[in-house]
């Protein structure tokens, strides 16, 4: 009811925004993968688009593909998978994301959980031998029986005694994994973007990376290496970041941070998984509410709390 200044954004521009930056890890995925690539984000990308628009036909409310977030679900799923995954388990997944994870719970802004990680959670569950078939880059005829490699952290966990990646191989995006967690540089290039644009709040990146190379290094682990592995520079700027699913406020955003950070690191040293991206930005979501309520700023002008012997807190 109040008047309010008007900054110009819109749910649109801000999702175009993510898309433009999301472009550098789509373009190497492509370059590193293949073609096939591009066919695992065009599956997802449609499947959310049209699983949207059909969810919201049958449920007789206004229609909302235009705002693009859709889009954004699709892209992030789609970086989320191998690129030997068959392309039904992408559509799954896809219907998961948009129908039960956003949809179900009354659309954008009322999902409490990111939809593309949970999707990810949920496939990597179901179908885990399918989601993790690794490939190494440039090996363009790789298939669903392509032989199969080991990630960096997947290295690291099985101390196999494999050659791990050099740095420069992490950062350029020459080693297995996802389609979008592999290359660091064109990860990096969309955060800074995104920082720039000011869609984003560099407090979140920032406070998770520092945590998670905090807790590395007191693990004895590399730090480096764990943050130019797996996908943690991509759900540090891209999916811990989400609107909806991360604090409002500044101390909010950095209590959020450090559990992600605190919790990859805790799950991939003693966990089962290599990787802990997920399931830690999952977690910490769901205490999204609960870290709000501690950290609520008093509204200006409410009295203070009287104690019981009178004085004011």
């Amino acid at each position: 009811s109040s008047p309010h200044l008007n900054g110009g954004r819109t749910t649109q521009n801000i999702m175009l925004d993510v898309i433009i930056a999301l472009a550098p890890a789509m373009v190497a995925s492509v370059i590193l993968f293949g073609f096939r690539a591009a066919v695992v984000i065009l599956t997802c990308v449609a499947t959310c688009v049209l699983s949207e628009y059909l969810c919201r036909r049958v449920m007789k409310r206004p229609q909302t593909v235009g705002d693009l977030s859709c889009v954004v679900t699709g892209i992030l799923l789609a970086l989320n998978l191998p690129v030997t995954i068959n392309p039904l388990i992408a559509v799954f997944g896809g219907v998961v994301a948009i129908v039960v994870v956003k949809q179900m719970f009354g659309g954008i802004g009322q999902n409490f959980v990111n939809p593309a990680l949970t999707a990810r959670i949920i496939l990597l569950n179901s179908f885990p031998s399918r989601m993790t078939h690794w490939v190494q880059p440039f090996d363009y005829a790789a298939t669903a029986d392509a032989i199969t490699t080991a990630t960096p952290l997947g290295i690291l966990k099985e101390g196999t005694g494999e050659a791990l990646p050099s740095y420069l191989d992490l950062f350029l995006g020459n080693n297995a994994g996802c389609l979008g967690e592999t290359c660091a540089l064109a990860i990096l290039i969309g955060g800074v973007y995104l920082i720039a644009r000011r869609v984003i709040s560099p407090v979140i990146p920032v406070t998770y990376l520092a945590t998670a190379a905090v807790f590395s290094a007191l693990f004895g682990r590399d730090p480096l290496f764990d943050l130019l592995s797996g996908g943690l520079l991509l759900g540090a700027f891209f999916m811990a970041t989400d609107y909806t699913t991360s604090p409002l406020y500044f101390w909010g955003r950095v209590i959020f941070a450090i559990g992600c950070g605190a919790l990859t690191m805790v799950i991939r040293e003693f966990g089962s998984l290599p990787e802990g991206v997920s399931y830690s930005i999952i977690l910490m979501n769901i205490l999204t509410p609960l870290i709000e309520r501690y950290v609520k700023p008093r509204a200006f002008g409410s009295p203070k709390k009287v104690r019981k012997g009178g004085a004011k807190e």
